[in-house]
């Protein structure tokens, strides 16, 4: 038998071998995407990589293999996501009524984070090496430069309103949800509903300065450095 019917006859030959390699690495990749979008979901982006490769049932070697780090693997789990939070801006952006486009946008983002503690901790860090997060949540800030004008313009928000605020308002959401967890799931609502009427006019009193953008941007460079170390995650 000559080597063309050797592989006709599924002779055992490399070339033979290879789909199937690359079928189960496809699977497994799958499986971890699915597996870490439980992990984190449930756990927050502070859940190891160990634990995503148990609830995947792969071994540790075969998820680095697939994700050299956990901002590899947060990008494919949360890109889908992150699209979502920046075509909320265009929802908010269609309203006909600017407050109602407004507090919708806040209402929806804080939902999103309220239904993923991983995405809730997406949205209170920056991933400087995940171009396709960054540029996401890029698109997001400016439709929500808009979002305010528009708020503003209406005669509803307090002008003294930045978009720091909202960074400050998912910061103090994504604590709400932290501590509250399956105790008290629907909390965040009251706190957000509160927070949502202290934007409104008229403005009751001056408020403080807020944080500098770079004091904000260094808080959330800090918090996803503290996730995104592959050595710590090789510990654990």
């Amino acid at each position: 038998m000559n080597l063309r019917d050797q592989h006709a006859d599924g002779g055992g030959t490399a070339g033979s071998a290879a789909p199937p390699k690359r079928s189960d690495a496809e699977r497994n990749r799958g499986r971890i995407i699915a597996a870490a979008r439980t992990v984190f979901g449930r756990d927050g982006l502070n859940a190891s990589m160990a634990s995503v490769a148990r609830e995947a049932g792969v071994g540790i070697a075969t998820l680095f293999r697939h994700f050299p780090g956990k901002e590899e693997l947060v990008v494919a789990v949360f890109t889908d996501r992150m699209e979502a939070y920046a075509q909320a801006t265009d929802q908010a952006l269609a309203d006909p009524d600017p407050w109602h486009g407004f507090t919708g946008y806040i209402q929806d983002v804080c939902a999103m984070q309220a239904a993923d503690r991983g995405f809730a901790d997406i949205l209170t860090m920056s991933f400087t090496g995940a171009q396709a997060l960054e540029e996401l949540r890029e698109k997001a800030y400016e439709g929500f430069l808009e979002v305010i004008g528009r708020a503003k313009d209406s005669g509803h928000l307090r002008e003294d309103f930045t978009s720091g605020d909202l960074v400050l308002l998912l910061m103090a959401n994504s604590g709400v949800l932290s501590a509250t967890g399956d105790a008290a799931p629907d909390a965040w609502r009251r706190v957000v509903a509160w927070m949502i009427q202290s934007f409104q006019t008229p403005a009751r009193g001056p408020l403080p300065d807020p944080p500098q953008d770079a004091a904000l941007y260094e808080a959330m460079r800090r918090a996803s450095h503290v996730v995104s170390s592959p050595e710590a995650d090789k510990r654990r």
